[in-house]
């Protein structure tokens, strides 16, 4: 509150008081520059801003998931195997020296389906990762369009405010020579002084905005470049069923399918082969007795062990595809309102184009009437303000039907 109580007392006092408050309010040392390399391409730019998400890790890691998966499926048997040992002796008993010893090992054996079920999930495991892939592109081509288009927007503004702070400037060297010669009022100077005050102001705020939305690219891409051209062109599409992020989705739920497909076989123990050789000595006897045999473990299944890994992969399925139905959803709102916004700005373009002209038309008449005495200061400048809102609204309205194509592409899922 107390800025702006300052800054309109400022504004309140003539400039002549202030001989360096331009230059104060200009003085702004932060910077956040971004050089425009023409050989750059838009695609170049999407792939360095892919390589600098933070969730690239994310998918290093499900990448990792899915060689363990192929191997489990590659692998000779469904676990690893066992070898036991074991020695008894009645030394504790009988006493009549007896001893036994064996070894065994312990073979798990592939239940009906399991190592078929195995590959398939691992197979759906790796599609669901390379279309994570694609759906990180696309995402990051949404972020990055975004902030090209504000860089675009707000360089516009600072341009145009730049435009108004020299008109400004100007206005007020022509007013003050007629104050000084007694051809105008000290009160046209002081709204001269007061229009330069606020140019300035405004300039400094734009300035600041340019250098947020550069600051956010670089944190996007890690670069410190602009492409030249990042215009594109409608896409043909008219749904977002290719879209990599609805078919990653997709993807999504034909994994849980295929993994709760494979619960329902795992969800009962694997039958164990024991080979077990054993090597016996009889009470009294002096040699060891060796015989070879071979056992089955057939494992019983029942409820309240096997419902919890069942109900893990509903879960799952259940959790696919419920983000399914909300992403489609939001896909279909996003692409609706792209379709609807890019038709609208077309019709604002073409009514901002007139308004601009007309404004135009309107400042040149009004500062021939001004220099014949036939308008006062204050009507100049109000008419300077509404050519100058109707040249922004133009030329923001240009940039945001571009931004609104390459929105319209990013809701159908086309890269840049």
């Amino acid at each position: 509150m107390k800025f702006f109580t300052w800054m309109t007392i400022v504004m309140m006092v003539p400039m002549v008081m202030f001989p360096s408050l331009c230059l104060a309010v200009d003085a702004v040392t932060h910077e956040d520059v971004l050089r425009v390399n023409p050989a750059l391409s838009l695609h170049d730019v999407l792939n360095a801003a892919i390589k600098h998400q933070p969730q690239q890790a994310q998918l290093q890691s499900q990448a990792y998931g899915v060689k363990a998966k192929k191997a489990l499926a590659d692998s000779f048997l469904p676990y690893s195997p066992a070898i036991s040992l074991s020695h008894q002796n009645d030394t504790l008993g009988s006493g009549r020296d007896e001893r036994e010893y064996e070894a065994a090992l312990e073979l798990p054996i592939w239940l009906p389906s399991q190592r078929e079920a195995r590959a398939k999930v691992a197979e759906m495991s790796e599609q669901y990762y390379e279309a994570g892939q694609a759906s990180l592109s696309i995402r990051t081509a949404g972020l990055l369009r975004d902030a090209l288009w504000e860089i675009a927007l707000t360089k516009n503004a600072l341009v145009l405010t730049e435009s108004k702070l020299d008109s400004a400037k100007t206005l007020q060297e022509k007013v003050n020579k007629s104050v000084s010669a007694g051809e105008a009022a000290k009160t046209d100077l002081l709204l001269a002084q007061q229009a330069t005050l606020q140019a300035t102001k405004n300039k400094v705020l734009a300035r600041a905005e340019v250098m947020h939305a550069q600051f956010r690219y670089k944190l996007l891409t890690g670069m410190e470049q602009l492409p030249q051209v990042y215009t594109e062109q409608k896409s043909a599409l008219a749904d977002f069923e290719q879209s990599p992020a609805w078919l990653e989705t997709l993807t999504k739920v034909k994994n849980a399918e295929q993994s709760r497909h494979l619960a329902q076989i795992e969800k009962k123990e694997n039958v164990q082969v024991q080979i077990n050789a054993r090597s016996i000595i009889g009470a009294f006897d002096t040699k060891y007795n060796q015989s070879m045999g071979v056992s089955v473990r057939i494992p019983f299944n029942i409820a309240a062990s096997t419902t919890p890994i069942t109900a893990a992969a509903e879960m799952a399925l259940g959790s696919a595809l419920s983000e399914r139905d909300v992403l489609r959803n939001a896909l279909e709102a996003a692409l609706h309102e792209a379709d609807h916004n890019l038709e609208v700005s077309e019709q604002e373009l073409l009514i901002a184009k007139q308004h601009d002209a007309i404004a135009k038309e309107s400042l040149r008449l009004a500062e021939k009437a001004y220099s014949l005495g036939e308008h006062d200061l204050a009507t100049l400048l109000r008419i300077k303000d509404q050519a100058y809102e109707a040249e922004r609204s133009y030329r923001a309205t240009e940039i945001q039907h571009q931004w609104n194509i390459a929105r319209y592409n990013q809701a159908v899922g086309v890269l840049p």
